[in-house]
């Protein structure tokens, strides 16, 4: 019933819902070794960026509490009939503003469009060891077959 009575409002108050999800008591947190935050949006937080940055770094300063972002990108123009929010950005913006944000929490950040992954930090690190892997399989062949010339 709360689901079905959500309205769509002008509003992306970022602070307010992170303020909500940081300073509950969490029930049992001492028996939880981490905790995370993820944040699922189509656009830039009303506030500005460098004041949630900052908040969220004292949130997450000294526990293992981590906000990750999933920023999913539409393409479609804002037609007049749109709520347009208090604070706008265009997706590069909303994403440049959001690693910023997520670098301050020790997260992740994720970019999706319509296409498909824009940016993935997880598909970064695995592209990263792939390019390990390869690397160090380039070196053993060239080891190996040096080895086979000494002989």
């Amino acid at each position: 019933r709360w689901v079905l009575s959500l309205q769509c409002k002008g509003s992306r108050n970022f602070m307010s819902a992170l303020r909500r999800a940081v300073e509950v008591d969490f029930k049992d947190k001492d028996k939880h070794k981490s905790q995370g935050i993820y944040l699922l949006t189509t656009g830039i937080p009303d506030q500005e960026t460098h004041t949630v940055s900052a908040y969220v770094a004292e949130a997450c300063s000294g526990c293992d509490l981590q906000l990750h972002v999933c920023l999913f990108s539409v393409t479609a123009d804002v037609d007049s009939r749109s709520v347009i929010p208090a604070r706008y950005a265009n997706p590069t913006e909303t994403a440049i503003a959001f690693k910023e944000i997520v670098q301050a929490a020790n997260g992740r950040f994720h970019w999706f469009g319509e296409a498909g992954i824009v940016e993935s930090d997880d598909i970064n690190i695995i592209m990263s060891e792939m390019e390990k892997a390869i690397s160090y399989s380039h070196k053993v062949c060239m080891l190996w077959f040096s080895s086979r010339e000494e002989i």
